[in-house]
């Protein structure tokens, strides 16, 4: 792939330290820096990446976040001496000064501000700017938890005053609370804030009222501020997923954001108390990030995919206050109803080691590295293995669709192979007996397409492709041969009208999601999901809210090994928004994805989706009640079975 994501660093940022004996700051060193680049080098991904470089943020800049008194006052301490640095760090929460401190967080919020203009000027498509100090903390006149200028913020208001930005997101997923951040854009609605972490009803720092669901924002930027507060320690994956499916997603997509800006604290992975001083956790979580933004396949999730009670309440309320002001949430169901199994310790010997009591920054144990158990070590080491997976040296491979398209020099031709009639019986019969099936041509002409591709992604030749059928019912076959050829787990998700025999219904090997609106409800089961919109010839604003409230959570529930995604002709759904949900899906069962369209006009823009190509706005969010209702009802009757739901 082509190189599209920038990285900045500079070893400038380590030039300051703690001087005195402080230890709520002493974690906030050097190292957390330097070992994160290290890492990056000893994988090999900061060849991968476009290095940018930087600057230092000039005063008008700062300015546009922090007051001028504030800055003058960050500034003398420059000069300052040992003890005039302590006293003037006394004045701030949890903040320490040096007399580099001032220098560098100008080349940290100039580092980042590079990075925005790198992003926005079409240079890069994403990138990361390992910076230090943070920021997200710092108020417009206050120093605050390690941070000194706040950079995100800045970076939004750069953005929008530079580039004329006018719609920006910014992610906060560190386990604090970013409230200086809240604060800059609370009454403004170009800006939506978003920010999940560790609040233990208001007895985790930075201990405020400010930091629960129902800050909301206020006057015009009411709605554009959401906060899920974690009321309990030891949050996992399937917490985290729920949130995105059901709250950031949807939201993130009504708002469209010209730009995302992530303020990425790793005080939240698994190791790591707080802070971000667990180095190989750190490190190993920044790695990850910059596959992600380089494209690489997204390794599968380990343990229980299993919301907690506390997590779905704090969920819930997010929801229920900020329906008034989102589309997308207005008609979800915000009750809860019942309790949830009980959850399984899965994958870090000793317990969650995100299970302490700690109520504030002040009480807790600072460790030290032998701290660091033996046990942690060797459920990394282990895990890495695992989660570290090769990219096929081609992305993606297509087949019957044409000499045409303008990305077929990205892409591997997958010459097709004759299929016998004894074959497809075994297949469409699932190996039960003789099968009678209509279209016998072109269903051979179909599958003599198909097998070649699913051949090269199970054995990781590819990592994805896509074909142009005449038929629909190719699908089925595509799954059972899926199966046949090492596959455990196949999600088939159908698009239009389909026939899907009865053992398929049946088979826990295949989860069939079929979206069409002429279809029996009443054949709903646990591993056949008929999703029976209302009549219509526009489905996008439904499609995509059935991908936040039903498909994204069963298919990580399910984890599939191979997902194929079947696209029928004239469906009433425009095709950038099936890229989209595309691109979506690509995120499970390592980038293996199949997409058999019977439509040719769909596939150069499901094409882009597939070779990573960034991908237009989705047009239409028109939602209708009554299918909103059917989701609602479809999830009431499926939670039984998924637990996501």
């Amino acid at each position: 792939m082509a190189l599209r994501t920038g990285l900045i660093y500079n070893e400038q940022m380590k030039n300051y330290s703690l001087l005195w004996d402080f230890p709520v700051c002493s974690i906030e060193k050097p190292e957390r820096l330097s070992a994160s680049h290290e890492k990056l080098k000893y994988y090999g991904l900061v060849e991968r990446c476009i290095p940018l470089t930087v600057r230092e943020a000039i005063e008008e800049e700062i300015l546009l976040v922090h007051s001028l008194d504030y800055l003058e006052a960050v500034k003398s301490t420059v000069s300052m001496n040992i003890e005039e640095l302590k006293a003037f760090s006394c004045n701030y929460d949890d903040v320490y000064f040096h007399p580099n401190s001032y220098h560098c967080a100008k080349v940290a919020l100039g580092a980042t501000l590079q990075l925005v203009d790198a992003a926005l000027l079409g240079k890069v498509r994403n990138g990361m700017a390992l910076v230090r100090p943070p920021g997200h903390h710092s108020h417009k006149s206050e120093a605050c938890g390690f941070c000194i200028f706040n950079n995100v913020a800045i970076a939004a208001k750069y953005a929008k005053r530079k580039h004329g930005a006018k719609r920006i997101l910014i992610v906060d997923w560190d386990v604090h609370h970013g409230q200086g951040t809240q604060y800059t854009f609370e009454e403004d609605p170009t800006v939506l804030y978003f920010s999940w972490h560790r609040y233990e009803n208001q007895q985790f720092w930075p201990n405020l009222r400010d930091s629960d669901y129902n800050a909301i924002g206020k006057g015009k930027g009411a709605g554009f501020n959401v906060n899920i507060p974690w009321n309990k320690a030891g949050m996992e994956n399937a917490d985290y997923l729920a949130a995105f499916f059901y709250v950031l997603l949807p939201i993130a997509y009504e708002f469209n954001p010209e730009l995302i800006l992530v303020s990425a604290g790793y005080d939240t992975a698994i190791g790591d108390p707080e802070g971000g001083y667990n180095l190989r956790s750190l490190s190993e979580s920044v790695c990850m990030t910059v596959r992600a933004l380089l494209g690489d396949p997204v390794p599968p999730l380990v343990g229980e995919i299993v919301p907690c009670i506390s997590a779905i309440e704090s969920i819930q309320n997010v929801k229920a206050v900020h329906q008034p002001y989102w589309k997308f949430l207005k008609y979800q169901d915000v009750l809860i109803n019942e309790t949830q199994p009980k959850k399984q310790n899965i994958g870090f010997e000793g317990g969650d080691p995100e299970s302490s009591t700690v109520t504030s920054k002040e009480e807790k144990k600072v460790p030290t590295d032998s701290d660091v158990s033996k046990d942690f070590e060797e459920f990394m080491d282990s895990h890495m293995k695992k989660v570290l997976l090769l990219a096929p040296a081609i992305r993606t491979a297509l087949a019957g669709c044409g000499e045409k398209l303008n990305k077929l020099d990205q892409c591997l031709q997958v010459e097709e192979r004759k299929i016998t009639i004894e074959e497809a019986e075994i297949l469409c019969s699932g190996g039960g007996g003789d099968c009678v099936f209509p279209m016998l041509e072109d269903l051979l002409l179909s599958l003599g397409k198909i097998f070649p591709l699913i051949d090269k992604i199970m054995k990781r030749e590819v990592r994805n492709g896509i074909v142009v059928c005449s038929t629909q019912s190719s699908g089925v076959s595509a799954a059972r041969y899926a199966l046949r050829s090492g596959a455990s787990r196949v999600l088939l998700l159908l698009l239009g009208e389909a026939d899907i025999p009865i053992d398929v219904k049946e088979d826990e090997k295949v989860l069939v999601l079929h979206m069409y609106s002429k279809q029996d409800e009443k054949k709903l089961s646990k591993y056949y999901i008929p999703v029976c919109w209302k009549e219509d010839n526009k489905w996008d604003g439904d499609l995509l809210y059935s991908v936040f409230e039903i498909i994204l959570p069963l298919a990580y529930g399910y984890r599939p090994e191979l997902v194929i995604l079947v696209v029928g002709s004239n469906i009433g759904i425009q095709a950038i928004t099936i890229a989209h949900m595309t691109h979506l899906l690509q995120v499970l069962a390592q980038g293996r994805i199949l997409v058999i369209s019977q439509a040719s006009d769909l596939v150069e823009t499901l094409l882009s989706s597939l070779i990573g190509d960034a991908l237009s706005a989705v047009s239409s969010f028109d939602l209708k009640q009554e299918n909103t209702q059917v989701l609602v009802k479809l999830r009431q009757e499926l939670k039984k079975h998924w637990w996501l739901l």
